[in-house]
């Protein structure tokens, strides 16, 4: 076994939480991840690891062998990004993770130019609406709309994201109130379970007053996406990011109500361990999507 491999191993064992996981990371067997830990274990005469049939758990000499690992394997790979030196160096499996409706519109269809511009670098595009542990997961990135709060993740806006409130035209003859203010609460609300602010839309007029409106509800779906179908479906005013409608306001399928005011806005980010060095293929992805969505 080389050392490196072994380094490598124990890293991805402890960030990912398992053999089986780790190895799929690494692209090697289950069992090999299993010799390679055995073999390091053996050469240090210590146990890494305590095994059972239900969990696997770090022991303290493990603790310490990972957090002494991690900074030499980041110094191995930046000397090779550093010897090699070009785009042709850019090179390995790259981790990413995004929100499901946000990648499946504009992220999944960059990965192929992405990849013509970095032949190198395999992806591997993970799209979800669960909240991403990108630290325990094993992902070099993670692209959020909102941004977190970690003092081991470093969160860039790429661009701020705003918000837009709609309904169908048909809805709104339903309802048969005036594009107001003070009618907005009357209205039936479809709620993203995502928007923290919940029931409370925060909306400054164009003088800077400032109005809390509390809506009601009796529909919540926890997907923008989900959202938008229930809207569409009649079924009352909802507060959502443009890109989620922009093509059915264009269309008017939707109606945005309440133009004059201001809405809350969030922001595109990308999000990357706090760390000394980051790995020139995350960097060169971080680069692209700067390019491609900034703004």
């Amino acid at each position: 076994m080389d050392t490196l491999d072994g380094l490598k191993t124990i890293i991805a064992v402890v960030e990912m939480g398992s053999f089986t996981a780790a190895s799929e990371r690494l692209g090697i067997s289950k069992a090999l991840a299993s010799k390679y830990v055995g073999e390091v274990e053996q050469a240090l005469g210590v146990r890494l690891f305590n095994r059972s049939t239900r969990r696997l758990s770090l022991t303290e000499a493990g603790r310490a062998y990972y957090e002494q690992a991690l900074p030499l394997l980041e110094g191995f790979s930046a000397l090779q990004d550093e010897v090699s030196g070009e785009q042709s160096s850019v090179r390995g499996l790259l981790r990413v993770s995004a929100p499901l409706t946000f990648g499946e519109a504009f992220i999944a269809p960059l990965v192929p130019q992405f990849r013509q511009d970095f032949p190198g670098i395999q992806v591997d595009l993970q799209l979800t609406a669960r909240v991403i542990d990108m630290l325990e997961e094993g992902f070099d990135l993670v692209i959020r709309v909102g941004a977190v709060e970690d003092s081991n993740l470093i969160a860039k806006q790429v661009k701020p994201i705003p918000f837009v409130i709609c309904a169908t035209p048909e809805y709104l003859k339903t309802a048969n109130l005036a594009d107001t203010l003070a009618c907005l609460p009357e209205h039936e609300c479809v709620l993203d379970k995502n928007f923290r602010t919940g029931k409370q839309w925060r909306l400054v007029s164009a003088d800077g007053v400032v109005t809390t409106l509390n809506m009601k509800s009796s529909v919540s779906v926890d997907s923008p996406r989900g959202v938008k179908k229930v809207v569409l479906a009649d079924g009352g005013v909802a507060m959502l990011p443009r890109f989620v409608v922009q093509s059915e306001l264009e269309s008017g399928a939707l109606v945005e109500l309440l133009t004059d005011y201001q809405k809350p806005e969030t922001g595109l980010y990308v999000i990357y361990p706090h760390r000394r060095y980051l790995a020139k293929k995350t960097q060169a992805f971080i680069a692209f999507i700067e390019r491609k969505l900034g703004g």
